[in-house]
């Protein structure tokens, strides 16, 4: 099996090409995103607010794994970077770190605004993101509309750049007509279909207590993006926050292409390693398993009481409510090429035990038969095992993560701050306003996962570096 051609080096949004018929070959798939270009434009007056330097860090983040043929970054960015991420001094070191590239305007390129009001309309796709209180979500950049409220919180600028990402990915990849001039966004607060996240929301606390120890499972697509918008947070002092990191995995060359804290100088690295060593950089204190998450072992308990799962197997989630947390924010996203924009998350303990939730594995979507496929058996390429491995390796984007990763982390924040938590939350990106939330039955009054005070204000001595 050639490199190119591994299970483990293939990039999951070019498997998408070829599992949906798109590309006849890898070659075609990869020409394919090499010629997918994006720009970013950040308004003048957002560079200085930390949630849409947020959202302008999370956008080329995500964008330069979607948008190979590279994303091009303008605007005022010799602004401080107020955020306590450890991407250099500036916006534009940052974006620079993010493998974003300085530059004009392309004309011929999907452009996604950060910050700022409605502009004159433009040919093409150009969208902006809107932030407000626990809100995020994108406009056509001529939209008269205004989202309504306070400050807003950092993870609605994760969330709008995941969405902002979404729909300039769709629109280049002919995935809906409508690309581009829908409003779409949610509300993290109170993610219900029935709320409007354009509207002020008078229950929207402000932003003040923040997760102090946290047990993640798992550490590739959602398991890095939780650590990500954990590290946008503004802690006022980070070395108090403890975490676990649990994985067994080595990043592969494809681990890339969803996970949004790898880059290629760490293939190889074992994830645990390669995280903990980002995580500390942020200031957090780490402490690692390396071990399959099962059933038999316990939690300790001086050990974190709450964990966000980030796995894509079965066993390991039946396993999930049987090892002692008092809380688990899981998520789940599709994996074919059909449904790789879909998302599932779940609150456990919850009325039904984990391993009913997950009795059986998913069947994954049989496509062997395209024609990319029999090409590499036909050239001998691959072999007939070589090709069901391949088949079988999942389609990821990494704004599904992104977004999934910022309602995971919401979960925990809102029973922070006396909201309510959900036992379900069914979401595919395809149609936002179809999603599915379902209350949680528990309250958990008595939780007490530990937490810290945000910081007052956000400055550029938080801890960059």
């Amino acid at each position: 099996m050639t490199a190119q051609t591994s299970p483990d080096a293939l990039h999951r949004l070019v498997k998408h090409a070829i599992d949906s018929g798109v590309a006849a070959s890898i070659a075609e798939a990869e020409a394919l995103f090499r010629g997918y270009r994006l720009t970013v434009e950040i308004d003048g007056a957002a560079t200085a607010d930390p949630v849409q330097q947020a959202a302008l860090l999370t956008t080329v983040a995500l964008g330069r794994r979607v948008f190979l043929g590279g994303v091009t970054i303008t605007g005022p960015l010799e602004a401080p970077l107020k955020l306590a991420m450890p991407f250099g001094r500036t916006l534009a070191e940052a974006v620079q770190a993010l493998g974003g590239v300085l530059g004009e305007t392309v004309s011929d390129a999907p452009t996604i605004v950060i910050g700022g009001g409605a502009r004159e309309r433009r040919k093409g796709f150009c969208v902006r993101t809107i932030v407000a209180g626990w809100r995020g979500g994108i406009l056509p950049i001529h939209s008269e509309l205004e989202a309504d409220g306070g400050s807003a919180m950092p993870l609605s600028g994760m969330l709008a750049a995941g969405l902002a990402v979404n729909e300039a990915f769709l629109f280049v990849n002919g995935g809906m007509p409508a690309a581009g001039r829908r409003a779409v966004g949610l509300s993290l607060w109170r993610p219900d279909v029935e709320i409007d996240w354009l509207q002020a929301d008078e229950s929207e606390p402000a932003l003040t207590y923040l997760p102090s120890r946290l047990w993640l499972i798992g550490l590739g697509h959602l398991g890095q993006a939780y650590l990500w918008g954990l590290g946008l947070l503004p802690y006022r002092d980070p070395a108090k926050v403890a975490l676990v990191l649990q994985d067994i995995d080595v990043i592969t060359d494809s681990t890339e292409s969803t996970s949004i804290l790898t880059d290629a100088t760490m293939v190889g690295e074992k994830k645990t390693r390669a995280m903990a060593m980002w995580t500390e950089r942020r200031g957090f204190a780490t402490s690692l398993q390396e071990r399959l998450f099962t059933a038999d072992f316990k939690r300790q308990a001086d050990e974190p009481a709450v964990a966000l799962c980030g796995l894509d197997n079965g066993a390991g989630r039946r396993a999930l409510d049987q090892v002692g947390f008092d809380l688990i924010v899981e998520a789940g996203l599709g994996r074919g090429h059909r449904d790789f924009r879909t998302m599932r998350l779940h609150v456990l303990p919850g009325r039904r035990a984990a391993a009913d939730i997950w009795k059986q594995a998913r069947q994954g979507e049989m496509v062997e038969d395209r024609p990319a496929y029999a090409k590499l058996l036909t050239d001998g390429v691959l072999d007939r095992c070589g090709m069901t491995l391949l088949a079988g390796k999942a389609v990821g984007a990494p704004f599904v993560g992104s977004i999934a990763a910022a309602l995971a982390l919401s979960e925990v924040l809102r029973l922070l701050h006396g909201g309510t938590a959900h036992q379900l939350i069914d979401i595919d990106l395809l149609s936002l306003d179809q999603r599915l939330v379902s209350r949680h039955s528990n309250d958990f009054a008595d939780l007490n996962p530990g937490f810290l005070m945000a910081a007052d204000a956000w400055s550029s001595d938080m801890g960059n570096s």
